[in-house]
């Protein structure tokens, strides 16, 4: 599966993805073929670009909470877009923390890990489709801590407010999955001028989401400031957005078409315990399918393999077969210390596809998904 660009889509290309309408109504099924007529109700949705299947790939299995979850995604994008508009025109909401407990009444009930794709996303709703990704994702982890109700709620208030400053942004960087510190800091003032709107926005609730949007930002700032922050007295809703709004950006797809794979973005996050909290990005890899049976990646050692058994206690070093010599390699035993995952694979040169039916029969379990 690969991100195509809108001015890049040609006729006959798979779609990887569906595509909904704002109600929710399905427009465009997986695996239909793009046509004249669909590659311009691509471009007239302003459509970044989408997820187009490569030639000799097979059609990736998605389940009915799967596809439930790209349409849900998809109607309460433009609930947010709603309120951000109306507190941009008018400094008040009118529904916001409905649409936070909406959010939250759809995945707080999550026991295991969901498979979080990424949404399609164009320049008009491109922040608030991050927004949505990062209260979803402060839902899942917030739930998994046990976290206190009303800290939860405010929480996934601040993720959907955030970035509020940036949709009155002329910075072109923000669609960018790679951007200079110049731009960087432009952002990041743009953001600070947002916060003024939090407070008086959402009243009562106003002066702690505020509190976590700022706490997260100034860990930022600091962070690339070379500081070592670590900051003990961060709140946890501030330590859970730095976190799941990094994610985010990370895997998000760009105007570019550039972005970091799942794997990537744990890893980065792994690495710098000094802003991530460990154990709140431990929440992340135990909520969301990073690694799983069936998907071919690339070793440190330059191998390429098929998982056919995570573990969870590394997730990047679970059991898997080398395409080299058919070997299987458990990495998580010490006669293979030193080897693990860097990267899923790009392209489908090599590539097998096996799902976990396949891998049961077989006799080599598969792993809960």
């Amino acid at each position: 599966m690969q991100f195509i660009r809108t001015d890049e889509l040609k006729i006959g290309m798979r779609l990887a993805r569906p595509i909904y309408s704002k109600k929710g109504v399905l427009l465009f099924d997986r695996n239909s073929q793009l046509t004249p007529q669909a590659i311009d109700s691509v471009k007239n949705f302003g459509l970044l670009g989408i997820y187009i299947l490569e030639p000799a790939e097979p059609l990736p299995p998605m389940s009915e909470e799967d596809l439930e979850f790209e349409r849900f995604q998809t109607v309460t994008v433009f609930s947010i877009q709603e309120e951000i508009n109306q507190i941009l025109s008018t400094g008040r909401q009118k529904r916001l923390e409905n649409v936070s407990d909406a959010i939250i009444r759809q995945y707080r009930h999550i026991n295991g890990r969901i498979n979080f794709y990424q949404n399609l996303r164009s320049r008009d709703d491109f922040v608030c489709r991050h927004a949505l990704n990062v209260a979803v994702l402060c839902v899942l982890i917030t739930q998994r801590l046990n976290v206190k109700i009303d800290e939860r709620t405010n929480t996934v208030l601040a993720a959907l407010v955030h970035d509020i400053g940036k949709l009155n942004s002329p910075v072109e960087s923000m669609y960018n999955s790679r951007i200079s510190d110049e731009e960087r800091q432009q952002l990041w003032m743009i953001q600070q001028q947002g916060f003024e709107l939090i407070e008086d926005a959402l009243g009562i609730a106003g002066v702690a989401v505020k509190r976590i949007c700022m706490q997260a930002l100034k860990a930022q700032m600091d962070f690339y400031a070379g500081a070592q922050s670590g900051n003990p007295k961060l709140q946890t809703g501030a330590k859970i957005l730095l976190v799941a709004n990094r994610y985010d950006e990370l895997t998000a797809m760009s105007l570019n078409g550039e972005s970091e794979s799942e794997i990537k973005a744990i890893k980065e996050l792994l690495e710098h315990p000094e802003i991530y909290d460990g154990n709140i990005v431990q929440t992340l890899i135990d909520s969301v399918n990073i690694i799983f049976p069936g998907m071919s990646v690339e070793l440190n050692t330059g191998e390429k393999a098929l998982v056919i058994k995570t573990n969870d206690k590394d997730i990047l070093k679970p059991t898997v077969l080398s395409f080299r010599d058919n070997t299987i390699l458990d990495l998580g035993h010490r006669s293979n210390k030193g080897i693990e995952i860097v990267d899923i694979m790009k392209t489908m040169d090599n590539r097998y596809i096996m799902d976990n039916d396949t891998l049961s029969k077989l006799g080599l379990g598969g792993g809960k998904k």
